[in-house]
């Protein structure tokens, strides 16, 4: 809904400097406005004095001298003009001279108006501050040398010796100096205010504060981190950042240098290489000033890192220059007889790594042949990290050229002498995905997923989910599974690689190219190539604006490109695609490499061509798949798995996609076989997106999807469903739902099928009246969550006025009127089922943890609805901002629900998340009830027969709730829960 509701959005970045732009908001420079500020000319200053005062409408002019004398003394800044005005009409000092017809300074100021003004203008500035204490003078100067805004977290060492964030506090509260921000961050309430602190002092004493504030850490360090060989080691790049600042201002430049170095590298760890490439740009000024002179590893280190980072950016042609100029001065000093070999050797292959990106293998190995003996030479030790780092460097080359078995012995005695000395598990990640690619190379696909799964469990545990590393693993996990057949579990995994990219590297990174090749790999493997398609196309537009043109690392991509065209019947677009790959492929490998890859494409389009010419102009050829129709699952009544079609209204509640969580643990078990899903309620085709996006991170991707009718409400009053970055609007859903369980319905065995409905029953109604002969044949039972009136009302069982039968009341007399009379079972669970098992915020806190992006989402989902509700029901019955919200939902009420309490100590602006132990499942637990275990152990039935079969209901009363064990009962779906998310990743966590 953004695009509608917000189709302008203006983001305003106010900055001393070029501002940072991170990766994942790279394509907003784009659009970029940059906009200089600079002081007011003279005529400016007339124009915002004469608003200042009032007259800007009234044809009254400014005295000259006046105007000169402000404008002199505020230095053209508005805010100073503002301030000068503000203190001379609080003195009286400027009054209308009617004779001229002028706003001028009173009295006679004809000698010099620049006198009238205080010689300071802090003086007017700080008037408020002319009573602190020095204790307090001191912290504003402090301040002051911090920055216009700061993290109190960071510079929390300050607290202990000086006392600084509690005296920042009580300026903030007593003073209104500073504001304080929910994360913990300060910043100064006036800019005048700071920047006049700042005019007081003196550049030795500036020199003086920033380095006190270095020593303090220097000293809190040494009494936290006693033995630690670096006491920064926990810092974040921006916190080195801060510390690099303060050394340079302190004129420590040794400091300085070691603290943007150490800033360069966290940045590199996080993926953010603009940031890197200007924390090690700082690091080379501040080796310029330090004397004497570091050694050339010293000096050559940054410029190495520097020309690194360039590469990862995709400036190759800068990175080119810097580190060309590295392998200059080494050689150099080398030829002197004064040379640093290892340094030699990293700028060697650091050019090697950066040839290999710009597809220059040949350029690449040559360099690496240079090194490799010199780092064996120059290292004895065959288990030296730093040497077998070099060697997989130079298998990496030879496996993007092509030499594959040469690849893998170099990548596995690089993995060997890592385990010797004892690597991190870190370390170890790294050579497992290497050893796994290579493998993968080879086409051995079970090795390679050993490998990478190696990697992502290391990883996993050590790294934020977010990181680029683990989405490095999580892809080639998901790749090694499409190999292996196993796409629908490759599906979730390369779900959440791509999501992951986007984050670290934003919308126009190679990185998130690949994640999206890989997902498209898999979704063809499904059958779904209209997602691939979509997908691959993403891909390489990537690519073409990020690498240079005809690059090699195109050509896998294209290779599949091809590969979904002619699945889909394009048989001309795709042989072009091939054919391009051919080119590609003589322009960037010898005659001897990558020879497999070559045939392939060869192999294709002349397929393609002879596929082309035989093909019909008719349309008779063009393939299902090509149109978006997905196949039905098939149903193995062997395995005990019943099949199931499922009607649901996903999105207007979170429990809709906890009962999708559920199938996709019930069909991992084999306890049931989803053959179709149907979203009902306008608007049906938004729930259909967020119901196909979320069964395929649950790896149930194969089952499909279809757009159900309204559920009997007004299509002009749609109602809302909430958003999921994994949400998937594609042309494979199926725009009958009704039509889609027909064909779910003729592939199943008779009266093998289940017919799950938790939300309107309108489209079960449809199609019993349209296709009854289907349904009584193939249908087994039908489960509904909703409610019955007493079983004893009436010769039937007769719906009451749950949500479910209430959306089309007229749709559920029928369905429950005409399964009674074809003989057709029903189970009914009522919300009172839901109350007698209520779950708490636990369970939902704990799913988080398993890192899927599913449960993220509804929990999120869940804690907005609970928070909005928790506000609403605090406002007054008449207040319109309650909506539709029933009067009887107050505060008392809305405690007794969800606390089982008559009221709590919260405020109502406040979030009430943490308190909540009540939440109902009731759709999860319709969905347990469809397994006949479950059904047995955990709730009682009542029954109604009709026509000689049984139609079973529990939950009849708010007494007899039907649960017979509820902690069990909570315990199983909690259970349940856990082991389809898990399950999704692979069990990583």
């Amino acid at each position: 809904r953004a695009p509608d509701e917000c189709p302008r959005l203006m983001l305003v970045i106010s900055s001393r400097s070029d501002p940072t732009v991170p990766p994942a908001a790279a394509n907003l420079q784009n659009e970029a406005v940059h906009v200089e500020l600079v002081p007011f000319e003279k005529f400016e200053t007339e124009i915002y004095l004469k608003f200042l005062l009032g007259i800007q409408a009234k044809n009254i002019g400014i005295d000259w001298d006046m105007l000169d004398a402000v404008h002199d003394r505020a230095n053209g800044c508005p805010l100073f003009i503002e301030y000068i005005v503000t203190w001379a009409l609080d003195k009286g000092m400027i009054e209308y001279n009617q004779p001229n017809n002028k706003m001028m300074f009173q009295g006679d100021t004809t000698e010099d108006a620049t006198a009238v003004i205080p010689r300071e203008l802090s003086n007017i500035v700080l008037a408020a501050f002319n009573n602190l204490s020095p204790i307090l003078w001191d912290a504003l100067k402090i301040a002051s040398c911090i920055g216009y805004s700061f993290d109190a977290d960071v510079y929390e060492a300050l607290t202990g010796k000086l006392g600084f964030i509690p005296k920042v506090e009580e300026l903030a509260t007593s003073y209104d100096a500073f504001e304080r921000s929910d994360s913990n961050r300060y910043k100064w309430k006036h800019q005048a205010v700071y920047e006049a602190v700042k005019s007081l002092l003196l550049k030795n004493q500036c020199v003086q504060i920033h380095s006190m504030i270095i020593d303090v850490f220097d000293q809190s360090a040494e009494q936290q981190s006693e033995g630690s060989e670096n006491w920064t080691q926990g810092l974040k790049a921006d916190a080195h950042r801060l510390l690099a600042r303060h050394c340079s201002l302190a004129e420590k430049w040794d400091g300085a240098f070691q603290q943007y170095m150490n800033a360069g590298r966290r940045a590199e760890e996080t993926y953010n290489f603009n940031e890197a490439t200007k924390m090690y740009e700082e690091a080379i000024v501040c080796l310029g000033k330090i004397t004497p002179q570091h050694s050339m590893r010293s000096r050559l280190l940054p410029t190495l890192r520097l020309g690194s980072c360039l590469r990862e950016l995709a400036r190759y042609n800068d990175s080119e220059a810097v580190l060309t100029q590295c392998l200059s001065e080494t050689e150099a000093e080398l030829a002197g007889g004064k040379g640093d070999e290892q340094m030699y050797v990293h700028a060697l292959t650091a050019l090697a790594t950066l040839h290999q990106y710009q597809s220059k293998y040949n350029e690449a190995r040559d360099l690496y042949e240079r090194a490799l003996p010199i780092a064996r030479r120059v290292e004895e030790s065959s288990s030296s990290l730093w040497l077998a780092g070099h060697i997989a460097g130079y298998a990496e080359i030879l496996r993007k050229s092509g030499d594959l078995p040469s690849a893998e012995r170099l990548h596995r005695e690089a993995l060997e002498m890592r385990k010797e000395r004892s690597c991190t598990e870190l370390e170890m990640a790294v050579s497992y995905t290497q050893l796994g690619c290579t493998l993968f190379g080879l086409k051995r696909y079970q090795e390679a997923y050993k490998q990478h799964r190696l990697a992502l469990l290391s990883r996993f545990k050590y790294l934020d989910f977010s990181h680029g590393l683990v989405s490095e693993s999580l892809n080639y996990c998901a790749e090694a599974l499409c190999a292996l057949g196993r796409s629908e579990d490759g599906i979730p995994l390369a779900m959440h690689g791509v999501e992951i990219r986007k984050q670290v590297f934003g919308s126009s990174h190679p990185a998130l190219a690949h994640a999206f090749s890989i997902l498209a790999s898999n979704y063809h493997a499904v059958g779904r190539s209209c997602d691939a398609k979509q997908l691959l196309e993403k891909c390489l537009a990537i690519c073409e604006e990020a690498f240079p043109k005809n690059h090699a690392n195109i050509i896998p991509n294209l290779m599949n490109y091809g590969k979904v065209l002619r699945s889909m019947g394009n048989y001309r677009k795709g042989r072009e695609v091939y054919e391009r790959s051919i080119v590609i492929h003589q322009l960037n490998f010898k005659a001897n490499q990558k020879v497999d890859q070559l045939e392939k494409c060869r192999l294709e389009a002349k397929e393609l061509a002879q596929l082309e010419a035989s093909a019909g102009d008719d349309g008779s050829c063009i393939p299902d798949i090509a149109r978006g129709v997905m196949p039905i699952p098939c149903v193995n009544m062997d395995l005990g798995a019943s099949p199931i079609i499922i009607l649901t209204d996903v999105g207007r509640d979170v429990d809709d996609e906890y009962a999708l969580i559920l199938l996709g643990a019930l069909s991992r078990m084999n306890l049931l076989t989803p053959l179709a899903v149907v979203t009902t309620l306008a608007p049906a085709r938004e729930r259909a997106s967020l119901t196909r996006g979320s069964l395929d991170a649950l790896g149930l991707a194969k089952v499909p999807v279809g757009v159900g009718g309204a559920g009997g409400l007004d299509t002009d009053i749609p109602l809302e469903v909430y958003g999921a970055q994994y949400a998937r609007s594609c042309s494979c859903i199926f725009e009958s739902g009704v039509a889609l369980m027909v064909r779910a319905l003729e592939s199943a065995p008779e009266n093998s099928v289940q017919l799950l409905c938790i939300a309107s029953l309108q489209d079960a109604a449809t199609l019993i009246r349209e296709h009854e002969e289907l349904f009584v044949t193939k249908v087994k039972e039908v489960l509904i969550m909703g409610g019955v009136k007493p079983l004893d009302s009436s010769e039937f069982l007769e719906p009451d006025t749950a949500y479910n039968n209430n959306c089309d009341m007229e749709s559920a007399k029928f369905v429950y009127k005409r399964c009674q009379e074809m003989g057709v079972p029903t189970l009914t669970l009522t919300r009172y089922t839901a109350y007698g098992c209520p779950v708490s915020n636990v369970i939902f806190d704990d799913l988080v943890k398993t890192a899927h992006m599913v449960g993220i989402n509804t929990r999120r989902v869940s804690m907005e609805a609970i928070n909005r509700l928790w506000h609403k029901v605090n406002l007054a019955a008449t207040d319109p901002r309650r909506e539709k919200l029933p009067s009887r939902c107050d505060r008392q009420w809305f405690c007794r629900t969800f606390f089982g309490k008559e009221n709590i100590d919260r405020d109502s602006s406040m979030s009430i998340w943490d308190l909540v132990t009540k939440l109902n499942m009731y759709d999860p637990l319709t969905m347990l009830c469809c397994v006949p275990e479950y059904r047995e152990t955990y709730f009682y039935w009542e029954s109604k027969c009709v026509n000689g079969v049984q139609h079973r209901v529990t939950g009849i009363s708010e007494m007899n709730n039907g649960v017979i064990d509820s902690a069990l009962l909570c315990k199983k779906l909690y259970s349940l829960f856990g082991l389809s998310l898990r399950n999704a990743l692979q069990n990583i966590c």
